[in-house]
């Protein structure tokens, strides 16, 4: 018997979490951060539901924060064998975990530093050394090779587009094979091109995020080109959000699009976010060739001035000249972006630029939902800028693209299990999935068990 268990994203987006057992072995599904609501963030800080020191292997679907996340606690609390993942994802990786260790420390030391925080003190969920423990047991392996991982249990990495590195995950146990899909990129992609076609498979997880709704059809650079010459005709800044890996350097790609088509005026370009800076690196050296002409991938990662320093990034929050500044993080959790936003929210001159999926509970929900403030280190910041949101950047499959993707596989898999989605999404892809496919879907819960095969 083959079992799975949902210990994240069931019910809820982020958290991304599946133990598979099998004759004694056990095998984690990416282990990721539970980000959005209070009461979603907090299961972080609780027990592992399964004994780390049991697990024979961990493997990663990609390097997003929501998949990975949760790695060093897993160590810390006693994991030692190996975190399988693509070449990029473990580079990704090596960036991430610390960045987001530092950011945790950094973040409670500012609280203790202000006395805003009920816990005495403030702590983080995990250190940059514990990221580091975590980033040492990653063992990068090729796309499209088998790896052994137990005796009884053999996956292999297939491209999804999405972000860098990112796979669905073919796994194959006692002659049945489960398709783990991750997160699917779009069938157009003018940064990785499309995903391969699920392979045939017994069963799949697969993902919702987009799974009540489609992408809009507007053009995506034309809306950006609208929104930076407004803001810029009044005088003010547009700060983007932005999500380190994948977003960044994809708003890099259109805005250098559209300046050498003169669509939006020559203002600075500031990319300030370290991790960002980091990762455009890697995607230097690691982005496909054969998506778009190689002379443009220097483009995209020379256009950005690096803002390095806080002192720096402190000064270009002071700024009133006219500039597009994308700074960490991508919903505005934290980050050198909260800081722009408490200096520039306040000004209607200004306008504050989302380019992708905002957990509900964040900052960016919060702003794209309307409120009238937000909450930073402890105040509130009043909100006149103008808010807008670029849905059409998402680097995630939408409903239709799901389905489309869905029907390529040669041989339909006999069960179908939606995760990674609201409690919306994934209905609504459950009802379309039967509907449509006349394929059995189930939406697992927090904690569902559930035996197959």
């Amino acid at each position: 018997m083959i079992r799975l268990t949902f210990l994240g994203a069931a019910g809820t987006v982020t958290g991304s979490k599946i133990l598979v057992e099998h004759n004694g072995s056990r095998v984690l599904i990416d282990c990721g951060l539970f980000q959005g609501f209070k009461q979603l963030r907090e299961l972080n800080w609780k027990p592992t539901p399964i004994d780390p020191s049991t697990l024979d292997a961990v493997v990663l679907t990609h390097a997003h924060i929501d998949h990975t996340g949760y790695l060093p606690l897993l160590v810390s609390q006693g994991y030692k064998g190996p975190i399988y993942a693509t070449s990029a994802t473990a580079a990704l990786c090596a960036i991430l975990l610390p960045d987001t260790a530092h950011l945790q420390q950094e973040e409670a030391e500012h609280a203790n530093r202000g006395g805003w925080s009920k816990h005495r003190p403030a702590k983080p969920l995990y250190t940059v050394r514990d990221a580091e423990h975590a980033i040492s047991l990653i063992r990068p392996v090729p796309f499209n090779e088998p790896l052994v991982v137990t005796d009884d249990i053999q996956v292999s990495f297939h491209s999804v587009g999405h972000i860098l590195g990112a796979a669905m995950v073919r796994m194959q146990i006692d002659g049945k094979v489960i398709v783990f899909s991750g997160d699917i990129g779009r069938p157009v992609d003018p940064l990785l091109g499309p995903p391969e076609a699920p392979p045939a498979c017994d069963a799949m997880v697969l993902e919702s995020t987009y799974g009540a709704r489609p992408h809009p059809t507007d053009d995506s650079e034309d809306e950006l080109a609208e929104v930076v010459c407004r803001t810029v005709a009044r005088g003010g800044v547009v700060v983007v959000p932005t999500f380190a890996v994948g977003r960044a350097q994809r708003v890099l790609l259109h805005l250098n699009r559209l300046l050498k088509a003169g669509k939006i005026p020559r203002v600075p370009v500031y990319l300030d976010s370290p991790l960002a800076a980091r990762a455009t690196g890697v995607f230097r050296k690691l982005a496909p060739r054969g998506v778009f002409d190689p002379g443009e991938i220097e483009e995209i990662c020379d256009l950005p001035i690096i803002v390095e320093s806080a002192e720096q990034s402190a000064k270009l929050s002071a700024s009133t000249t006219p500039s597009i500044i994308l700074a960490g993080s991508g919903m505005a959790t934290g980050g050198r972006v909260v800081h722009h936003l408490r200096a520039f929210a306040p000004d209607p001159r200004n306008t504050v630029l989302f380019t992708g999926y905002q957990a509900g509970g964040t900052r960016g929900d919060r702003m794209l939902r309307g409120e009238a403030s937000i909450k930073i280190f402890g105040e509130y910041v009043p909100v006149h800028c103008e808010v807008q949101s670029l849905d059409n950047l998402s680097a995630h499959a939408d409903a239709d693209e799901l389905m489309a993707w869905l029907a390529t596989a040669p041989t339909p898999p006999k069960k179908i299990w939606l995760n990674h989605g609201t409690p919306e999404a994934c209905d609504a892809m459950r009802v379309r999935v039967r509907g449509a496919l006349g394929l059995e879907a189930q939406v697992p819960m927090y904690g569902e068990v559930v035996d197959l095969l």
